[in-house]
C-alpha cells in the first residue's frame, strides 16, 4: 500500500500560481511514475502531468504544457506541481497518483485538493 497526501490547493486569481505538494508513504518502492489529475466540476476525471520516478522523465496534457511543471524529491518521497498562468478552466479537484510497477495502474490516490482560479 501507498498512502498520499497533497497540500497546497486554494483560490487564486487568473494569471496567478500555486504550488501542490504531495508526500507518498508506505510501499513507494512499487511505484514507477507519479501523477497528478484533476476533476473539473462537473467532468471526468483527467490525466494532467506524470514523472517517471527514476528517471525524472515528464509527460504533460496539451493544455498544460508551458504552465505546469511536474518535478520530485525523492529524498522526501514527494511530487510537486507547480502550476503558472492560471486560467478558470484549471479549477478542479487535483488528485495525485501513484503508478505500480506491477500492474502499470494507478492504484493509489490522495484525497484531493481543491484549486479555484477566479477570473
Amino acid at each position: 500500500q501507498v498512502q498520499l497526501v497533497e497540500s497546497g490547493g486554494g483560490l487564486v486569481q487568473a494569471g496567478g500560481s500555486l504550488r501542490l505538494s504531495c508526500q507518498a508513504s508506505g510501499r513507494t518502492s512499487s511505484t514507477s511514475h507519479m501523477g497528478w489529475f484533476r476533476q473539473p466540476p462537473g467532468k471526468e476525471r483527467e490525466f494532467v502531468t506524470s514523472i517517471e520516478w527514476t528517471s525524472g522523465a515528464t509527460f504533460y496534457k496539451d493544455s498544460v504544457k508551458g504552465r505546469f511543471t511536474i518535478s520530485r524529491d525523492k529524498a522526501k518521497n514527494t511530487v510537486y506541481l507547480q502550476m503558472n498562468s492560471l486560467v478558470p478552466e484549471d479549477t478542479a479537484v487535483y488528485y495525485c497518483a501513484s503508478r505500480n510497477y506491477g500492474t502499470g495502474r494507478y492504484e493509489y490516490w490522495g484525497q484531493g485538493t481543491q484549486v479555484t482560479v477566479s477570473s
